[in-house]
């Protein structure tokens, strides 16, 4: 079987116009999709280069196949499970930046180049200070692109029109103003031209960006059969779900030059990100953390079981609706639609996404996706919210156990055992604690100011209705808990 090729898919070649630090699933369906999307438009026209910013691992594959790929989109469109596949041909080729460093630094002189992306992991913006300007090319990612831009600066003489548009997706917080003091950092260490830096900071944008897409990578169990499909071989073939959000906050306007949505691809151009982070963070993540721990004393093991189960689907709409949504800033109404997506996206019968999985540091998880909606329902209501107050007392039927092993508490569901995973201090104060009555494990639970910042016991109405609730829980098991207080 031929495998895919420039020939194959009569790859037009455009003018450089976006490089890219990373060359994993997650950039390949998420921006290099869009801009492919874009470009067959006929509204931006321009190519991408991938960079490998480390040396471990191989472009072989890239090479092997002109850089071209199926994206194939697989969930629920329109109520229904449909699968929709695209050969994305933005891709132009894709350089090692320390194995071909000529070919990599010389990426920084084409004349039509103006967007820098960049996916690097949560660890790849970091300013290190041990970096040396002299490497080739310097160390950590924020000194590449010190050194990229400097090459740029000389080249065209610092000419103003030159400067370049980053575009980090990098799941921090502020990721954009992060990686300019980075950048500025590295300036300052090297001894960098005074001009240099005026040109950093006037010509070149760092743009702060949220982006939204489940990735779920290769499809290893099938990717055989899809070739058959296909009719081609394609070993760099990446699957995701349909949905896709991603909102740039920039300082200055770059919605003419980058015009993803006018092609109606799911992009927003804001000058501030934060509405839309907050209503990510508490909708979607929020939801997730408010009923995995419930979900699996129920027994159940992915989401998609949750959402097939009537109640747990009740509890869950329920929390989003009643308790979520009147806490956030952005209207009701885009709340809601961003909602819906969000239940979608839960019964994609393609993606089984553990309850295991998104157990892992439930603790910190709650602080920062629940904790915001429950304290904001309490001062707006004046009344403790029960679907999130129910959520805090799965967490302490859900971290029940005296045994760690391996790093983990063992828990039991049905006489099984299950790992908790936590911090080491979190799993330590369950195992001491959690074997206590009901109402004095709750309180230490609710008290711990290292969990939540604060003492939750304090908040009038708190305790007694997560100590009911786990009482329940615990006498009669998570099921009847749930059919109880929320059939």
């Amino acid at each position: 079987m031929e495998q895919i090729n420039k020939a194959m898919t009569r790859k037009k070649e455009r003018p450089v116009k976006v490089v890219q630090f990373g060359e994993g699933n997650f950039l390949r369906a998420f921006v290099d999709y869009m801009i492919d999307i874009t470009n067959e438009s006929g509204l931006f026209d321009g190519d991408i280069v991938l960079i490998k910013p480390i040396e471990f691992g191989s472009l072989d594959r890239f090479h092997a196949q002109d850089c071209q790929y199926t994206v194939s989109l697989r969930g629920i469109d329109d109520g229904e499970a449909k699968v929709t596949n695209r050969i994305v041909t933005s891709v132009k080729d894709a350089v090692g930046a320390t194995e071909e460093y000529e070919k990599y630094n010389d990426l920084a002189k084409i004349d039509t180049l103006r967007f820098v992306v960049s996916n690097t992991t949560e660890a790849g913006i970091v300013y290190d200070a041990d970096d040396k300007f002299e490497l080739c090319p310097p160390t950590s990612f924020p000194g590449k692109l010190t050194k990229f831009l400097h090459t740029r600066w000389e080249h065209f003489n610092g000419a103003m029109d030159k400067g370049l548009v980053m575009l980090p997706v990098e799941l921090i917080d502020d990721n954009g103003a992060h990686l300019k003091e980075c950048v500025l950092k590295q300036c300052k260490n090297w001894s960098l031209e005074s001009e240099f830096v005026e040109w950093v900071k006037e010509a070149c944008v760092f743009t702060q960006t949220l982006v939204d897409r489940i990735v779920t990578g290769y499809p290893r169990d099938m990717d055989t059969q899809l070739w058959d499909e296909w009719g081609y071989r394609d070993e760099l073939c990446v699957t995701a779900e349909p949905f896709a959000l991603w909102v740039i906050e920039s300082d200055k306007d770059i919605s003419k030059e980058f015009p993803l949505p006018d092609a109606g691809l799911p992009v927003i151009f804001t000058k501030d990100h934060h509405p839309y982070k907050q209503r990510k963070v508490r909708i979607l993540n929020g939801a997730h953390t408010s009923f995995v721990l419930s979900g699996f004393l129920y027994g159940n093991d992915i989401v998609l079981e949750c959402m097939n189960d009537d109640l747990i689907r009740k509890f869950i709409t329920s929390t989003v609706h009643d308790e979520i949504i009147p806490t956030l800033t952005l209207a009701k109404e885009e709340c809601e639609e961003f909602a819906s997506a969000v239940f979608s996206r839960f019964d994609n019968p393609y993606v089984k996404h553990a309850l295991l999985s998104i157990s892992l540091n439930s603790i910190s998880k709650w602080r920062a996706r629940c904790m915001p909606s429950f304290l904001g329902y309490i001062e707006k209501k004046n009344e403790v919210p029960a679907h999130l107050a129910f959520s805090l007392a799965s967490i302490c039927a859900f971290y029940t156990g005296t045994e760690i092993r391996d790093k983990a508490l063992i828990g039991h569901r049905d006489g099984v055992e299950y790992n908790i995973l936590d911090d080491a201090k979190v799993l330590e104060f369950f195992a001491a604690n959690s074997p206590k009555g009901t109402k004095e494990y709750a309180h230490a639970v609710l008290a711990n100011v290292d969990f939540w910042g604060q003492d939750l016991s304090a908040i009038a109405g708190v305790e007694d209705a997560v100590v009911n609730y786990l009482k329940e829980i615990r006498t009669n098991g998570m099921k009847a808990a749930m059919e109880k207080y929320f059939a």
